[in-house]
């Protein structure tokens, strides 16, 4: 699903040159979870948005599902982003004046799918998260992993065939830590393609499959 082959994204200060990744090697098969771990600053984050089209290597080829991601328009790359790949981020960005059920509708009325669709698709995405019954509640009336469910939930909803998740857990305690893993280990027996990036070992421990990155290099394990 996912090939990267000799990546490398280099950003210009002054007249020096910071390599944020450099010479990346990555091949993730569909339905695989692989947690990357690497510290602050290490380029997980970068390595992140490449992988999800938000950013474009300065050397190497990102083939993702066969297609090499530059022969993607602007345009194109928007729906791939909206339809092939879910976002879970650390501060949940959720929309405060929005219901859960509205939060997690918001990519579908993007992308124009029709309302009685998008009523069963939150319903659907509600369930997997097991906040059905919160459907109606603001996220202030949330606790942090429910709000991070929720956000989950908009991940999920668009049905897509990778999931992103960037420091999932890094605003959450220990347990509610625990019960949102869990959550993603259920994710990926049900097929989903999942990609954890985190700076603790303890989390990354429990992924099927390990990459370290440091200094913008990859090693497995």
């Amino acid at each position: 699903m996912i090939e990267l082959k000799d990546i490398t994204k280099i950003y210009i200060t002054g007249e020096e040159k910071l390599y944020a990744l450099n010479h990346v090697n990555l091949s993730i098969a569909a339905k695989e979870y692989v947690c990357v771990i690497g510290p602050s600053g290490s380029g997980k984050s970068t390595l992140m948005n490449i992988i999800g089209c938000l950013d474009t290597p300065t050397e190497g080829e990102y083939i993702l599902d066969g297609t090499e991601i530059r022969q993607y328009t602007e345009d194109q790359l928007a729906e791939i982003r909206s339809s092939k790949i879910g976002f879970v981020f650390q501060s949940f960005n959720l929309i405060p004046k929005l219901t859960a059920a509205e939060n997690v509708e918001l990519p579908l009325i993007y992308q124009n799918i029709a309302r009685g669709e998008r009523k069963e698709r939150v319903h659907e995405a509600l369930v997997k998260v097991g906040l059905e019954d919160r459907a109606d509640h603001s996220p202030a009336e949330l606790s942090g992993g429910q709000q991070q469910r929720i956000a989950i939930a908009r991940a999920l909803v668009t049905r897509p065939s990778l999931i992103l998740a960037d420091e999932a857990t890094g605003n959450l305690d220990s347990k509610t830590t625990e019960d949102i893993l869990e959550l993603f280990r259920q994710l990926h027996e049900q097929g989903n393609t999942i990609v954890f990036i985190t700076h603790n070992d303890a989390i990354a421990s429990q992924a099927p499959r390990r990459v370290r990155i440091l200094d913008g290099r990859l090693t497995e394990g």
